[in-house]
């Protein structure tokens, strides 16, 4: 094809955005051709913002049916994602989903065997994959500079939302409209870079989760959860959305050392040898390792949305691999159903987790919702700066 056509699905904060850098022809070998936003007056500004030439569709159907998109990056509110990026599917178009992949596991599986039918190309825009400190740790990691993973840390707290932010649209932070969350809405950046970065998958989680803490909301804001993995590391993963200042910190220790991404640097405190290999020859007693501090260098740029979209497109256009395939966005949304279902259990879970029982305690949360929000209201914000 001579450009790829893609259409948006939903004119909220995030389509809106992704819709300015395709309109200013910010992606190689794409162009926006169509939108689709179920709110009349959205379709009347995009017209007076965009132009008439952008077509404009009160459905996603009848914009994948239309003929006039090869593809489609889907902005909707989280519970409909599957669903839509299915129907996408079935129409023969490629997909890319803004995160999370969905609310909850089952309904993600059914979305990712959809994808593997297909054919076609199917991406999540985890953008922070792009960002060259996550990068470079993976890659650390992978070629074995830091040796064996044995713990990680990672304080996230810097996700501050205000009263007015959770008041913005009839759908946040209700279980109906949302279906959680800091977890959900936040942190699923943070909860793929965790797993992705290390090459870990928890084996069994206990969380913490407050719900509505020093907010008029029903979800969780407040998340402190332990994992533990096969090979007998562990971690911790704290969250909130509402300390000022808040904190972003990812720690990972292994057994030649540590590394840590703090303000936009990495540190990496680099023992001379093994761990294990100096305990089991040292005889001195309070002794350790000989340690060396470095500074990692890192380029710049990386972690913004378009750099997803445009591998997506290279991945259409010329068969590229994509740096965040869409079934892989299973793997986070695993990790923080597990941490919702602990605490709504009050024990451990193992993962994988039962899907079934997830689902029940989640339409018990909806079905015992005391907020009653218009689903329809929704207020754009800009999203500049964000992830």
């Amino acid at each position: 094809m001579a450009k790829m056509r893609i259409g948006i699905v939903g004119l909220g904060n995030m389509g809106s955005g992704h819709a300015s850098y395709l309109i200013e022809g910010g992606i190689k070998g794409a162009e926006l051709t169509a939108v689709s936003d179920v709110r009349p007056e959205r379709l009347a500004e995009a017209a007076q913002q965009w132009g008439d030439h952008i077509h404009r569709f009160g459905s996603p159907e009848e914009m994948f049916r239309s003929g006039t998109v090869d593809g489609v990056l889907i902005c909707t509110p989280h519970y409909d994602h599957p669903a839509q990026a299915t129907a996408a599917l079935e129409c023969g178009l490629h997909v890319l989903i803004e995160k999370p992949a969905g609310v909850y596991t089952r309904q993600v599986r059914e979305m990712n065997e959809a994808a593997a039918h297909s054919g076609k190309v199917f991406g999540i825009m985890y953008n922070q994959r792009t960002n060259p400190l996550y990068a470079k740790l993976k890659d650390l990691i992978a070629s074995g500079e830091l040796g064996e993973v044995r713990r990680t840390n990672w304080i996230i707290t810097n996700w501050y939302r205000s009263q007015s932010y959770y008041d913005s649209g009839g759908w946040r932070a209700t279980w109906a409209g949302e279906g959680g969350g800091v977890l959900i809405n936040q942190d699923p950046h943070q909860l793929d870079l965790w797993q992705w970065t290390t090459g870990l998958m928890p084996k069994r989680i206990r969380a913490f989760c407050q719900f509505g803490k020093h907010r008029n909301i029903e979800v969780e804001n407040d998340v402190t959860a332990y994992v533990e993995y096969e090979n007998g590391a562990t971690g911790v993963f704290v969250t909130s959305t509402f300390e000022a200042p808040g904190t972003n910190r990812f720690e990972v220790s292994g057994d030649r050392g540590k590394i840590v991404i703090e303000n936009d640097q990495m540190t990496f405190w680099r023992l001379r040898e093994l761990e294990s290999d100096f305990n089991s020859r040292y005889k001195g007693g309070f002794g350790q390792p000989e340690c060396w501090k470095f500074d990692v260098p890192i380029q710049a740029g990386g972690g913004q949305h378009k750099e997803i979209t445009q591998d997506w497109v290279n991945a259409v256009v010329n068969g590229t691999p994509l740096l965040a395939p869409g079934e892989e966005g299973i793997k986070g949304l695993a990790i923080s159903n597990a941490m919702l279902l602990s605490t709504w259990t009050d024990n451990w879970v193992d993962l994988p987790i039962n899907e079934d029982l997830f689902y029940e305690k989640l339409q018990e949360q909806i079905a015992k919702s005391k907020q009653q929000k218009d689903l329809g209201h929704y207020e754009n914000f800009s999203v500049k700066g964000t992830h």
